[in-house]
């Protein structure tokens, strides 16, 4: 006997019913596939974070290991020198930062050199040279290099921080 023929229409629902499980294994695919790449991605970032060297320079660490102590001044005596200019004079009043307690000493030992140094430099100034805040700044650099000056020929240099005008009139 002949078969009965099959209809077209019978045959679509069935591909479609086929089709349909294959659509949902490939969304579940790519689910499963941008799972594995967020998954890997996080540990390829985190296994980099840990193996990466630490960039911190070591004087950074020092200093945040060391407690901050207690700043020593040495006030010294005003100075007065008359400028360049002739007929105007400037009047100071100088402070150093220092390392320590030995180098409040040194300086106090060698103080006549010191004054010397410094009341020279001071008077080879014009009123000109000193107007700005940014003249001032170099000139307490120029005070810095003279005070860290070594008091003997082969002698070690003082360790003086910082200097600070107390004082400043030009007239």
């Amino acid at each position: 006997m002949a078969r009965p023929a099959v209809p077209t229409e019978a045959v679509e629902p069935d591909e479609a019913a086929e089709a349909a499980p294959a659509g949902k294994s490939k969304k579940k695919l790519f689910i499963v596939i941008g799972a594995l790449v967020v998954l890997l991605g996080g540990v390829g970032a985190a296994a980099w974070f840990f193996t990466q060297q630490d960039d911190t320079p070591k004087d950074a660490k020092e200093a945040q290991e060391k407690p901050h102590t207690a700043p020593i001044y040495l006030a010294l005596e005003t100075f007065t020198v008359n400028l360049q200019d002739g007929e105007r004079y400037m009047q100071v009043d100088i402070t150093l930062q220092v390392t320590d307690q030995a180098q409040v000493d040194a300086i106090k030992l060698h103080m006549p050199r010191v004054r010397s140094r410094l009341l020279a430099l001071l008077a080879s100034k014009h009123a000109e040279e000193l107007a700005t805040a940014a003249d001032k700044q170099t000139l307490a650099q120029e005070i810095l290099a003279q005070v860290n000056l070594p008091f003997y020929a082969k002698g070690k240099p003082q360790q003086v921080n910082d200097v600070l005008f107390t004082s400043f009139v030009i007239q």
